[in-house]
């Protein structure tokens, strides 16, 4: 049996949990297929699908969204879907379990487990979650990896687990999924600190829109950019910033605390 987790992680948060699950998971052993390298990866040889990205605005981000749309037709394969969140998840699981059932996947079922904010606007404001999850957090984190484990188990025996697909909180299904637009207005332009700026290339190399390129500084196609930050926040030098926001909010990597969490 195989098995497989396709993700897309802006700050690692979503990475550390996927590589948490696939640990934790010991009945099959898992592949994690980190979508922003490989945009139409063989998913024919896999028994179980695992579907995991961050909330933007209350959405999954339009770069997994893209890629589910994207797939190959299934014909009932199973699959679980799986988000991270630093203030409010919103509708981003019932998004990635429908995109996710439009392909023909069969979602056993999902979770959303919260985790440091990413987001350099609330983070500038405090609201940074850095304790997240809370032990309660993790709790229910752990109940979904033994639930998950039980149906990959029945998969196993040549049984057909429980499908349990996804359900929202009344508030979550009020909460609207605001348009990608959104962000890439609050973000506004981005600018370069040429003094800062070593010309190395990281913001060419983690935008998922391709949005960047050097000329021999950072030249940003704002009609491409879908307001990610993945460059402020990944930039070494903190070179890029904005009109409203510099040198502050930024989250590069999982935070210490998260890390030790999820060390597994």
């Amino acid at each position: 049996m195989q098995a497989a987790i396709c993700y897309y992680s802006g700050s690692g948060n979503t990475e550390l949990a996927c590589e948490y699950l696939a640990q934790r998971i010991e009945a099959v052993p898992f592949d994690l297929v980190d979508i922003t390298e490989s945009d139409q990866p063989d998913l024919e040889p896999y028994d179980v699908v695992g579907f995991a990205t961050f909330t933007d605005f209350f959405a999954p981000p339009q770069r997994f969204q893209t890629f589910l749309t994207s797939l190959s037709p299934q014909k009932g394969d199973y699959a679980f879907v799986f988000n991270t969140y630093g203030s409010f998840s919103g509708k981003t699981l019932k998004v990635l379990a429908d995109l996710a059932a439009a392909r023909g996947y069969r979602i056993m079922l999902g979770h959303s487990l919260h985790t440091p904010e990413s987001y350099p606007p609330l983070n500038a404001l405090g609201i940074t979650s850095e304790t997240a999850p809370k032990p309660r957090e993790l709790d229910a984190f752990e109940e979904f990896v033994e639930r998950l484990t039980t149906k990959i188990e029945t998969l196993q025996a040549g049984g057909e687990p429980e499908i349990e697909g996804v359900k929202l909180k009344l508030f979550q299904r009020l909460m609207p999924a605001l348009p990608r637009t959104t962000s890439q207005t609050l973000m506004g332009d981005k600018h370069v600190d040429a003094q800062r700026c070593t010309e190395c290339g990281t913001c060419v190399a983690v935008c998922p829109y391709e949005a960047i390129h050097l000329n021999p500084k950072p030249v940003f196609d704002e009609a491409r950019c879908y307001g990610c930050w993945a460059c402020y926040n990944h930039c070494p030098e903190q070179a890029i910033h904005t009109t409203r926001y510099r040198d502050v909010g930024h989250y590069a990597t999982p935070n210490a605390e998260l890390q030790e969490k999820l060390a597994g």
